[in-house]
């Protein structure tokens, strides 16, 4: 450090504030009781629809009108009765319950229950093991 110059120390006093106050801390209870005591003007301005769960448009629109009066009925594709019929006559001439043939699938005996309840909505997968476990043709052309 020699041959620098004479080492001088700044002592100026540094003072260290506080953030200014965000728009959250000003429209806190305190702060806007504590302005009021000190006679400073508050402004309060209700919003239209603060504190309710409503969009800004409560009025039925193009979307809800066209959803309204639509009429078609849409359902799932169930079993034909022809293929649960012709899953039990398989099944019952090979001897099998409804278990055993959900095991030689690897299904859930529900399935099973459901495929010849005519419950079920139709598996191509599904019927395709059951072809296979029962040695017949169920989908197409007898």
């Amino acid at each position: 450090m020699a041959g620098i110059g004479p080492l001088t120390q700044d002592w100026e006093p540094i003072v260290i504030r506080k953030k200014a106050p965000n728009a959250a801390t000003k429209k806190d209870e305190k702060v806007v009781n504590a302005a009021r005591r000190a006679g400073a003007e508050i402004e309060s301005v209700k919003k239209s629809n603060a504190g309710t769960n409503r969009a800004a448009s409560s009025s039925t629109t193009l979307n809800t009108r066209k959803l309204d009066e639509e009429t078609e009925n849409l359902a799932h594709d169930r079993v034909p009765t022809e293929l649960k019929k012709a899953i039990m006559q398989a099944r019952m001439d090979k001897k099998l319950t409804q278990a055993q043939l959900a095991q030689l699938i690897n299904e859930k005996p529900q399935i099973i229950q459901e495929y010849e309840s005519g419950k079920a909505i139709p598996n191509q997968q599904i019927i395709g093991k059951l072809e296979r476990a029962l040695g017949t043709k169920l989908r197409g052309k007898k």
